[in-house]
């Protein structure tokens, strides 16, 4: 859902570069709904390196608009097929982060998946989802302002801007770095610009189709109706909604929406660029003019400061990646992410420069504690190890690349297959001889390595949840695939991140 909010960022962004006098600055500023929820969160921030700037954008999914009324229920359910009108509550379905250098160069993008099990701040201070800790202060905020006699507007407002404080500082602690500006929108904000910016092109590896299934009293129903081919398909703005919505029917679930609503910002901004929107005043007044009543941005965000460190958002120059989870479990009968704290704050300090020690592998999704030191990755050119069978989620197509790679770093190529496409975690399985390079190999994917009877002597079995290979190229071009245009490496290269990485500039292909 978070597509719907850099509409609005990248148009800012823009700014910087556009030539536009004070006067029309001003006029594009005026009228946005500010927030002074970032005060609270910057009490307890870690400490700032440099002048770099992170920006949180932050996907609402909520069914009310921003005076606490329910959309028409005819609207959200049949127009947008988004479910009734009554779920949805204040949970934050997208949480990304970008990374503005201070000087320049690649803008770093990293989504939180929002299933995430963490620490929360600000809220009840207990272990949840990272999507929920919006809610639960909001809720806890409301509980305490009832019986203070505000309107029914004031009270929402009121504890939403608890909510919002919860969520930045859940994510500040979460990633070990300070949030400098954010933005949020809703529902119905991302569809009021998709709509103002229809159709967006987007690019799909695989076909889809997700058929909405009712709800009753003993399923939650889902699915968003959402039917088109691989390739490159037009959308409208309802279409838009269901492409950044749709979670069944999708190889990894929620993790594979994270990348769709990835795709999605880079697919609003080149279209921005290629026609002249972002260059055009009168184009741009018309887009802020649906972006002011849908989304709340901080008080102190300062739109001359932020644009002159912010071109590289519209030049192509920025890079998604999705943090890693180490597995799932179930808590209190819901579904879970587990994760690494540690490895995620290592990989986000590696990422903004904070950190030059490489990160190390992400903890087993058994939920075996990683070793302090991991085993090192086979050199290319080592003599021949073991024979290794490669297996995976995403077909043969991606077990047969992984297996060429593995041949490179010294190991004998064993059976290619499929994995069941539900497969939940990558496994390394092994046979007797083969424990030492089965180790190495687990150190590669992030896993722990585990003894099999089932293992011929002297093989290793790889099974891949999430295929390691990158996109296939899209039917247009995307400038995206490119190396970066200053020239610098990829800053996630080696990094244990959950699936490919997705970059800007062109019109990325997704699953």
């Amino acid at each position: 859902m978070a597509g719907r909010t850099l509409a609005c960022t990248v148009s800012v962004a823009v700014l910087g570069a556009s030539g536009f006098t004070w006067y029309e600055y001003r006029s594009l500023d005026d009228g946005m709904i500010k927030s002074g929820a970032l005060s609270e969160a910057k009490k307890n921030a870690p400490a700032h390196l440099d002048k770099s700037v992170n920006l949180l954008l932050i996907g609402l999914d909520s069914r009310k608009d921003m005076d606490g009324n329910d959309l028409p229920k005819q609207f959200v359910e049949d127009e947008l097929h988004a479910g009734s009108s009554e779920i949805g509550g204040y949970n934050t379905n997208a949480l990304i982060v970008l990374h503005i250098p201070a000087n320049g160069g690649k803008v770093t993008a990293l989504s939180v998946p929002r299933d995430d099990y963490v620490q929360t701040v600000g809220a009840d201070g207990k272990m949840h989802k990272i999507k929920e800790a919006y809610g639960i202060a909001k809720e806890a905020a409301e509980a305490k302002l009832t019986g203070k006699g505000l309107s029914k507007a004031d009270l929402e407002r009121q504890s939403r801007e608890a909510g919002r404080s919860a969520t930045i500082q859940t994510v500040q602690s979460f990633l070990d770095v300070p949030i400098d500006h954010f933005a949020e929108v809703n529902l119905i904000g991302f569809y009021d610009i998709a709509k103002a910016v229809e159709p967006i092109q987007v690019c799909l590896n695989h076909p889809v189709d997700d058929p909405i299934i009712a709800r009753t009293a003993t399923h939650e129903g889902g699915g968003t109706g959402l039917k088109l081919p691989a390739g490159i398909s037009s959308l409208d703005a309802a279409q838009a909604l269901s492409f950044v919505r749709q979670r069944h029917h999708l190889t990894n679930g929620d993790l594979d929406r994270t990348h769709r609503q990835q795709a999605f910002i880079s697919s609003v901004e080149y279209k921005l660029k290629q026609q002249g929107i972002l260059n055009d005043f009168g184009q741009m007044q018309k887009l802020f003019g649906v972006v002011k009543k849908d989304v709340v941005i901080d008080n102190e965000w300062n739109i001359l400061d932020f644009a002159q460190q912010a071109p590289n958002l519209t030049g192509g120059n920025v890079e998604f990646n999705t943090l890693p989870i180490t597995g799932f479990k179930t808590v209190g009968g819901q579904e879970v992410n587990t994760v690494n704290p540690d490895l995620i704050k290592k990989i986000v300090r590696q990422l903004f420069n904070r950190d030059q020690t490489p990160a190390a592998p992400a903890q087993a999704a058994s939920g075996a504690a990683p070793s302090e030191t991991a085993a090192p990755t086979p050199s290319a050119g080592a003599a021949p190890k073991s024979v290794v069978d490669v297996n995976a989620a995403a077909g043969a197509g991606a077990a047969s690349t992984e297996s060429k790679a593995l041949v490179e770093l010294g190991y004998q190529a064993g059976r290619i297959g499929d994995a069941p496409a539900r497969t939940r975690a990558t496994t390394v399985t092994y046979g007797s001889g083969a424990k030492a390079d089965a180790q190495a190999l687990a150190g590669r994917y992030g896993v722990t390595a585990v003894p099999s009877s089932a293992v011929a002597a002297g093989h290793v079995v790889v099974t891949l949840a999430v295929t390691r290979t990158p996109s296939p190229t899209p039917a247009a071009p995307s400038a995206g695939a490119s190396a970066p245009a200053d020239g610098s490496a990829d800053p996630a290269a080696g990094l244990p991140m959950q699936g490919p990485a997705v970059k800007a500039g062109g019109i990325p292909c997704v699953d």
